[in-house]
């Protein structure tokens, strides 16, 4: 269980008949409890309808943390989206758009099941 020892206290996000706990802030408490439904409740409690776009972030977040065992930094977000989406929609604008609270490092680990950047506020 990998679970966080900074939260304050602890919510949930409830679907599917299970209770996943976050931090007060949204961040999963066990990243071994990350699905995709998961990932659907956060981002409904959150006002967000996630797109195929969404989803392309997100992956590429877990897929980043799985093999580097750190959060994606913004910048490596951008080379990797301009290449796949081109100059128009691979920058931080567009990143900042599509994940307005707090854009791909805040709202994008929240909803993929990453906790939040080292020295984040």
């Amino acid at each position: 269980m990998k679970t966080n020892p900074f939260a304050i206290r602890t919510e949930y996000v409830t679907f599917d008949n299970q209770r996943i706990a976050t931090d007060q802030e949204g961040y999963i408490q066990d990243l071994d409890d990350w699905s995709e439904g998961f990932a659907l409740a956060q981002a409904a409690k959150e006002h967000l309808t996630l797109t195929e776009e969404h989803w392309e972030v997100i992956r590429f977040i877990r897929d980043y943390y799985h093999q580097h065992h750190v959060q994606a930094q913004v910048r490596d977000m951008i080379k990797h989206f301009r290449k796949v989406w081109g100059s128009e929609r691979g920058n931080t604008r567009y990143l900042h758009d599509i994940f307005p609270m707090g854009g791909p490092q805040k709202q994008g680990n929240r909803l993929a099941g990453i906790r939040k950047t080292k020295g984040e506020h």
